[in-house]
Order: C-alpha cells, then sequence, then structure tokens
C-alpha cells in the first residue's frame, strides 16, 4: 500500500447527527461524534480498495479538533489522506470543511487486520 490514498467522504448536517439529537451537546449544530465517524468513514475508504482479500481496517486512535459549527443543511466534508504505512499500521491526515470553511482537522490510525480472526475475538 503507498501513501497518498485518499478519499473525501460527504454528509449534509440534519435531525439525525446533531449535537442535540447524538446527547453530546444541547444545539441544534454538527456534533462532534457525527464529524469523527464522517472522518473514519473517509479515511477507511481511501484505502478499501487496496486491502488484501478479506481484510479491513480498524480505527485505533484519533485526535481530532472541531474548530467550528456547521448548522442544519450544511454539506460536510472530510478528506482523508495516508500519510504513514508502518506495516498493518495506516496513518491518516484528515481535513473536513463545510461552505464556510475548515471544521475540522484529525490525525487517525487505522490498522489492517483479517475480517474473519478479528470477529472470532468476539
Amino acid at each position: 500500500m503507498e501513501k497518498g490514498l485518499t478519499y473525501t467522504s460527504t454528509t449534509t448536517v440534519n435531525d439525525t447527527n446533531t449535537a442535540k439529537t447524538m446527547g453530546s451537546g444541547d444545539m441544534d449544530v454538527f456534533a462532534t461524534p457525527a464529524l469523527v465517524a464522517l472522518m473514519e468513514n473517509a479515511a477507511m475508504n481511501a484505502v478499501k480498495d487496496s486491502l488484501p482479500k478479506g481484510s479491513t481496517t480498524v480505527g485505533a486512535m484519533i485526535q481530532t479538533s472541531h474548530l467550528k459549527p456547521s448548522g442544519i443543511g450544511e454539506e460536510v466534508t472530510a478528506t482523508a489522506t495516508l500519510e504513514e504505512v508502518d506495516g498493518r499500521k495506516l496513518t491518516f491526515s484528515i481535513i473536513a470543511h463545510d461552505s464556510k470553511g475548515t471544521v475540522g482537522e484529525a490525525t487517525h490510525i487505522r490498522y489492517i487486520v483479517d475480517r474473519q480472526r478479528f470477529l472470532s475475538k468476539l
């Protein structure tokens, strides 16, 4: 797998992903947990086509800054770029935007795992 792989995930702020609905706050703005999920989705998708058959990636760490609010109806995008590959460990930089600018930034670590082996640990 090569550094530089990238993917952009997009969502629209609505009643299902606000801080008030998700319980992370009490306002109708894009929730931080929803931002984190969008960022992880972008990272997962950046590498999924380059993985060995039967493998996937799982999130292990995310260091996120949620820099500004996004209101209902706003489109939020998160673009993940694979910055480092160290065996099964993948490190991504992620930047999220809405129409008014940068919403958040993150460093995210994912690990390549065999699906069946991983699920056997349940």
